[in-house]
């Protein structure tokens, strides 16, 4: 009986033998750069069993795989030789968190040989996301920018980055190769990442506005104002921002946000003839319709207050031709509102109008003259602006006509033939002049 326990003793410390050889082996092999041979010796180790959680074994295949994919032969053979060798490398970090209790021990393997393997496989996806990114193969460059950043998480999550956080050079090409292979779903998720971290510097502002452009046009506004205020806050004087908030308020909020954005805007700017111009065609394009029944109950109110801001803009800028098309607009739309009252009092059952009425009609065509008087003072504005001007832009060209046009109205409507004449030449004309 003696006997068959030292031989069975023998036969166990025998296999423990074997097992240390095969890693030996395999480190042999990889040491001779035998590459095929260390990743067959370490496959068959693994294999077994009881190898089956043994930390150095995992590490010393993720050393050969390593080397593997950074070998171009190899590498060609052993598709996803990198991702083996990451994968290897979790398997023995959490073996050793498990096995060994004391943490100043655990990853010795690793601490001796300097993290190497973990700086090689973030260096070699960094150098093929480049190549491939240089190269234009922008789905492969986003691969391997996701590799990277897989490496440099892990790392950050065992405290191995000396306190660097994130990897911004990476994260910032993941999302241009994203956004180039057409994938602008996952182009906003790096992008973010940027402008959540609040990184800033030259050229790094148009992130914020492609994330904030990007979900207005998804309709996720919410996640559109976080990144407009993330920009906001990173580039404060950048005036894009309070352009784009309103425009954002404008398709996607309320009309009373809208407003209440423009009343916050134009106190902040007051000497910035855009915003009270903008702020009256806000207020026009919401009081006005051509079908009056259509009309909000505080119509009048609005337009008010649209003469009033537009005026503004005027008075800041009495050179700017869309300000006197607006408010002459504005005038002209009133006289003809003023003309169609006048129009409702009519004789019925062919009975004549009483006193009253005739003295209210009088009344609504003097008032109809006012308004296309004060339209006309508009209108001839931007004829002193625009008319002598030489080659015009195509906008400014339509003002013109279309203030001739209405000039040409308002003269046939004063009976006036004459004016009539004059302005519809003029209006002939443009085209030829301008």
């Amino acid at each position: 009986m003696k006997s068959f326990f030292l031989l069975l003793g023998l036969i166990v410390m025998t296999g423990m033998g074997l097992s240390a050889q095969k890693i030996d082996k395999a480190k042999d092999y990889l040491a001779k750069q035998r590459l095929n041979d260390a990743k067959t010796e370490i496959e068959n180790f693994l294999a077994v069993e009881k190898n089956k959680n043994n930390p150095e074994g995992w590490y010393t295949k993720a050393k050969i795989y390593s080397v593997i994919s950074q070998d171009s032969v190899q590498k060609a053979s052993t598709p996803g030789a990198r991702e083996i060798a990451m994968a290897s490398l979790e398997k023995y970090v959490e073996l050793e968190k498990t096995s060994v209790k004391d943490s100043t021990k655990r990853y010795m393997l690793l601490t001796l040989d300097n993290r190497k393997p973990l700086t090689d496989l973030y260096a070699g996806y960094s150098k093929d996301a480049a190549s491939y990114y240089n190269a234009g193969n922008f789905v492969d460059a986003l691969s391997n920018f996701q590799g990277s950043l897989g490496v440099f998480d892990f790392m950050i999550d065992q405290g191995w980055t000396n306190g660097i956080t994130i990897d911004t050079i990476s994260i910032l090409y993941a999302g241009i190769s994203a956004e180039k292979a057409n994938k602008p779903d996952t182009a906003a998720l790096y992008y973010g990442k940027i402008a959540e971290s609040k990184i800033q510097g030259q050229g790094y502002e148009s992130i914020y506005k492609w994330l904030a452009d990007f979900y207005k046009e998804k309709n996720d506004i919410e996640k559109s104002k976080k990144f407009t205020a993330l920009g906001k806050e990173v580039y404060p004087e950048d005036p894009f921002w309070l352009g784009f908030e309103i425009n954002l308020l404008s398709e996607k909020g309320s009309r009373e946000e809208l407003f209440a954005k423009y009343d916050e805007v134009t106190q902040a700017n007051p000497t910035n003839h855009l915003f009270w111009f903008n702020y009256a065609v806000e207020l026009y394009k919401t009081a006005y319709d051509e079908d009056s029944t259509k009309r909000p109950a505080n119509s009048k109110e609005l337009i008010s207050k649209s003469i009033e801001k537009v005026k503004k803009s005027i008075e800041v800028n009495p050179q700017y031709p869309n300000a006197h098309m607006l408010l002459g607009q504005i005038y002209y739309n009133q006289a003809v509102d003023i003309i169609n009252t006048n129009k409702k009092i009519r004789p019925v059952g062919g009975v004549k109008l009483k006193p009253e009425e005739l003295k209210l009609k009088e009344t609504l065509r003097g008032e109809t003259n006012k308004k296309f008087d004060e339209a006309i003072v508009e209108f001839q504005k931007l004829d002193e602006l625009l008319g002598g001007a030489g080659k015009l832009k195509m906008e400014d060209k339509q003002f013109l006509k279309d203030s001739y046009d209405l000039l040409i109205n308002i003269y046939e409507q004063k009976n006036d033939p004459d004016k009539a004449t004059f302005y519809t030449e003029k209006f002939n004309n443009v085209d030829k002049v301008h």
